[in-house]
């Protein structure tokens, strides 16, 4: 358990492909179901300050407490996962730990030294920044905000895949307007 912020809740791979990335995990790691969006709609994205349009596609699923999130990009705008990628990793690019107070955990994380690199925010009450600091591929650290919506699709993943059977391996994202 992190000092600062309790337990890593999701464990965040880059990949090239997606679609078969899913399959695999899916299908020889057993994790499922993954829910799917083709392009995340990101509002008040940041990249070192600067504002950028993105054009990510993720999918999630969890295995037990841990979520594990896929992610591809899809545009050359700047980002830590284009970093990563450019620098000839694929994998494990992130930790993330979920909170229900952004406010004074992203204080904390900042009177600790820690530097906001990327940032945004999908849906409502749901922010999120990835620092700077990387010690080795897959110790970047995220902050994520779960509540309100986005915490409430992070429980359904969570829930579904309690009992998975491997039917219906990939499904979309809910709109997180009914969550």
């Amino acid at each position: 358990m992190s000092r600062l912020l309790g337990e890593i809740r999701q464990l965040g791979y880059v990949v090239d492909d997606i679609e078969s990335a899913m399959d695999h995990w899916s299908r020889v790691m057993g994790v499922g179901p993954w829910y799917y969006n083709p392009k995340v709609p990101i509002e008040d994205y940041r990249y070192d300050g600067k504002p950028y349009e993105v054009h990510n596609a993720v999918a999630l699923a969890n295995s037990g407490f841990i979520q594990v999130e896929l992610i591809e990009t899809r545009n050359d705008a700047p980002s830590m996962y284009r970093d990563f990628k450019l620098a000839g990793h694929r994998g494990l690019q992130h930790v993330a730990y979920w909170t229900q107070d952004y406010d004074a955990d992203l204080a904390r994380m900042e009177a600790n030294g820690f530097v906001q690199k990327m940032s945004g925010k999908v849906g409502a009450n749901g922010r999120f920044v990835y620092f700077d600091r990387e010690a080795h591929p897959g110790t970047v650290i995220e902050l994520s905000e779960v509540v309100g919506p986005k915490g409430r699709l992070f429980d359904l993943i969570r829930t579904s895949a309690v009992g998975w059977d491997g039917k219906d391996p990939v499904r979309p994202f809910p709109d997180l307007a009914t969550l």
